[in-house]
Formats: C-alpha cells, structure tokens, sequence
C-alpha cells in the first residue's frame, strides 16, 4: 500500500512522507535491513543482512550500485565519515570493517570469527567516528561495553558493563558522538540514551524512550533517536525535546539524515524504505 502523501511533524518542521521509496535493477532486492547512512553528496548507503549487504542510491532514489556479499557475514551497523570511509559493524564475525565509497576494503579492528570476552569484540553493534579521530564501538550483545580506540585502531580504553544503573548497559545499540566529544550511547533494554565524556564518564541519561535503536546527530547537533514505539524523537545536545513524530510502521532500526535535510528510514520487519522530505 503506497503511503507517499502523508505528512508528519517535527516541532516546527513538517516533512512529506515517501514510502516505498527508492528504485531497484532486475535481480537486486531489499532483505533484512539494518541500517542506513548517507555520505557528502547526499548518497544513501543501505546496510542489510542479506545479499547484497551494501545498496547504494543516490538522494532521488536511483539505484546506483551494491557490494559487500564477499566482505559481510552479519551486518549490523554503519557510519560514514568525514572523508567518505563507510565503516561497517560485522556483528556476528565481531569485527569492524572500514571500506571505500565502492565496496574495497581499507583495513579492519578486531579478528574475524574470534570473539573475545573483553576487548574487542563479541557481536557489537555499531561504530562512530568522533571529530577529534576517535573511534567509538558499542558492543553490545555479549560484551556489553563501549571501546574506544585511537584513529590508528590502538585500543584506548572500555567501558561498561551489564545492569540498569549509570555507566551499566543492556544491550548499548546505537552510538554516536557530539561535535563537542560527549558519547551517546543507545541503552535499548534500558529504554534510554545515556551521555558519557570522551574519556567515558557518565554524565546523563535521557528518557522517554521504547527501546532505542538508532542515533543521529546531524550539522546543525540536533540528535535523532529512533525506537520501537515506532518513533522518532528530535532533541536538542542538552536532551531538551525539539519533537517527536511516527514516521514508519513497524521500527526505524536504521535512520540518517542528508545534507539537504531529508530523513531516511529502514525496518528490518517491513519490506519498504521510507523518506522523509522536508516541506517549505
């Protein structure tokens, strides 16, 4: 069923909402999906955990090429980064692939199929590049902690560990890094977003959630958090709500925002990717 007129509202912010958006070739098709990023030129990298697990369109919903089936056993979470790199979270081999806009592969932290009790990593979930060079990796479904490591890949430090009180996770999802350093980080069992220094000291927790599963911080730091409500919630870097609206069906497991201000979505339990177009 086509959806493409509807329209929602974000504070003061009203977008028109396309679903099912973006065109495929014969033999490509939308599986599992993860995630979504978008790079400089307001291309769109769908991550899902099926063949092929890269998809990329560019902003008007044309298809512009796939990669990833040799690389990608389990993929879980994306990000790119200032430079273009599409750094990719392989969950279930337990590693971090960095690759280049066109699938080749640049190099890697952690080891392929060897999970590790302590660091890194067993089955994480997500990555981010700070504006400082830092990488942060929320790892989340055995070890239950962040790591952050040094732009070379050297390990840093960790954080966390498995419970409902500050600096404690159940299941750390979606993360993320604020122009200004501090780390957010997607508590989804415990319903939250919990705010940490750079260094990993707690600093807050925001509520009001179900389940988060995405993190977005876009030009402007405005934070974007999806959950299984569905929902999305728009806040400020002080966790102050800007608004929230219902923008897919069944859970926006990946959401990005692009250079022109149009928001994307992925569902892994829905068939469709949805857009989001700002209205003037």
């Amino acid at each position: 069923m086509r959806q493409d007129r509807l329209v929602c509202v974000i504070g003061t912010r009203r977008y028109a909402v396309e679903r099912p958006w973006g065109r495929l070739p014969e033999g490509v098709s939308l599986g599992n999906k993860s995630k979504i990023a978008c790079d400089s030129k307001g291309n769109v990298f769908l991550l899902q955990r099926t063949d092929p697990p890269v998809i990329v369109f560019d902003s008007e919903g044309n298809y512009l090429r796939s990669w990833g089936g040799d690389l990608l056993a389990d993929a879980h979470g994306i990000f790119i980064d200032s430079g273009d790199r599409v750094w990719i979270v392989d969950r279930d081999s337990h590693q971090v692939l960095v690759c280049s806009a066109d699938g080749r592969l640049l190099w890697t932290l952690g080891e392929r199929h060897a999970p590790r009790t302590q660091a890194p990593f067993n089955h994480p979930t997500d990555v981010a590049v700070a504006p400082d060079g830092d990488i942060y990796v929320a790892d989340g479904y055995a070890n239950t902690c962040v790591h952050r490591f040094a732009s070379d890949g050297a390990l840093k430090q960790s954080w966390g560990e498995p419970g409902s009180g500050p600096g404690q996770f159940t299941t750390p999802h979606g993360i993320r890094v604020l122009t200004d350093g501090r780390v957010l980080v997607g508590d989804r069992e415990n319903d939250r977003v919990q705010v940490f220094s750079s260094d990993g000291r707690w600093l807050a927790s925001w509520t009001g959630f179900f389940h988060p599963m995405d993190i977005h911080v876009d030009a402007e730091g405005l934070v974007y958090v999806s959950d299984q409500i569905p929902r999305v919630t728009v806040l400020r870097d002080d966790g102050s709500v800007v608004g929230r609206c219902r923008p897919v069906l069944m859970g926006g497991h990946g959401m990005t925002r692009d250079p022109a201000g149009n928001l994307y979505f992925c569902e892994t339990r829905w068939p469709d990717l949805t857009k989001l177009t700002p209205i003037d």
